[in-house]
């Protein structure tokens, strides 16, 4: 393929066009690791839990700080659709950006080593595979095309060769994998080592599946796909955590489907340190253990109307389709489905939609009482 080489992203990362979000209850001094890689970055850090509690930033990093404080005084009433004392609360960060990508990162995650013992530029792999199209619509067995050394091999349709934009970039990880609950238990002593498990691959994850999305090593256009990457209604007050990515991973996925985007899964990886208590998982996500078995196939199935042409209107009829469908199975996701539109009408608040000059609309609507005054004020 034309040469779209990594060592040129990582001579110019875009820095004015990326945004780091991080969710965090502790000091982040895990960020001194990572200073190689994210130093010339804005992070925008959300701290839940006790807003009281002061967060230790390592010198030398450009960066904004929400707590729940801030979170209520930004949103008003509308700070209800932000998940607390859970990781979902990262949505409020992708909220405030106004950066073209965003990627997002827990604070148990440490940079990894290839193979090779080479250092894992986590933000340059992904903003290559943000930048270069996706290839949902016909696998190629060779994965993605668009890396270095590769190509579409016999038999893949030149008229599909151009491929679409890609939305997200699913990283993932070595040592601690992701896994739920039960296979903690089952498996204590697992590791993912990059000696025998480090797959050097990057793929579209085709369209009409779904894939469990999880959000500690991940990047999305936000511009494309933003509205949609909600992490749902988790933690204190809900009866499921744990579930915030995966709610988000699906429906973004169905959005992208519908709307012509891509999504692809595999590299970069990062180290994940530290294994979370598998008894405290299992009380946050026992509830999700039985309604996935509803949720997963209520959205293999739904079908978005075409009228549905932004992030925006897909994720409006996605909440009508919610509560629908899924209030049967809990009353639950009556609220989720609530706190959907909620989260719309918080996001275009904080981000007007253009108006079309031409037409004498406004291109900025005034603010409406209770709303966002201004988010940068502290």
């Amino acid at each position: 393929m034309a040469g779209y080489h990594l060592e040129a992203i990582e001579a110019a990362p875009l820095k004015d066009d990326v945004d780091i979000v991080i969710p965090t209850i502790r000091s982040l001094d895990f960020l001194e690791q990572w200073r190689p890689f994210l130093r010339h970055y804005h992070l925008i850090i959300v701290q839940d839990g006790d807003p009281s509690i002061n967060i230790r930033v390592p010198d030398g990093y450009d960066y904004e700080l929400y707590n729940r404080n801030d979170i209520n005084r930004i949103l008003g009433p509308r700070a209800s659709c932000i998940s607390y004392k859970d990781g979902g609360c990262r949505c409020f960060g992708f909220m405030v950006s106004k950066k073209k990508y965003i990627y997002t990162i827990d604070d148990d995650c440490f940079v990894a080593k290839d193979p090779s013992g080479k250092e894992i530029n986590v933000i340059a792999q992904h903003i290559k595979n943000l930048e270069t199209p996706s290839t949902p619509h016909y696998f190629n067995t060779l994965y993605d095309p668009f890396r270095d050394g590769t190509d579409f091999v016999r038999g893949y349709p030149f008229s599909l060769r151009e491929g679409v934009q890609t939305a997200i970039s699913h990283g993932l990880w070595l040592n601690i994998p992701d896994y739920d609950a039960p296979t903690q238990l089952v498996k204590p002593r697992e590791r993912n080592t990059s000696l025998c498990r480090y797959v050097d691959a990057v793929m579209t994850i085709p369209k009409g599946v779904l894939y469990p999305m999880c959000g500690m090593n991940l990047a999305f256009n936000r511009e494309l796909i933003g509205p949609a990457m909600y992490f749902g209604l988790m933690g204190e007050g809900q009866p499921i955590s744990r579930y915030d990515d995966m709610w988000a991973g699906w429906a973004a996925k169905v959005v992208c489907d519908h709307l012509g985007f891509g999504v692809k899964t595999g590299l970069p990886y990062l180290w994940h340190s530290k294994a979370s208590n598998p008894f405290v998982n299992l009380k946050k996500e026992h509830k999700g253990l039985h309604w996935q078995e509803d949720m997963v196939p209520f959205f293999q199935n739904l079908r978005l109307s075409k009228e549905s042409d932004t992030a925006t209107k897909c994720y409006m009829e996605l909440s009508k389709m919610t509560k629908e469908n899924l209030t049967k199975v809990d009353p639950y996701f009556e609220n989720l489905a609530d706190a959907m539109v909620t989260w719309i009408e918080a996001w275009e608040e904080l981000n007007p939609p253009v108006k079309n000059e031409a037409c004498d609309e406004e291109l900025n609507p005034p603010v409406k009482k209770g709303s966002v005054k201004d988010v940068k004020a502290k």
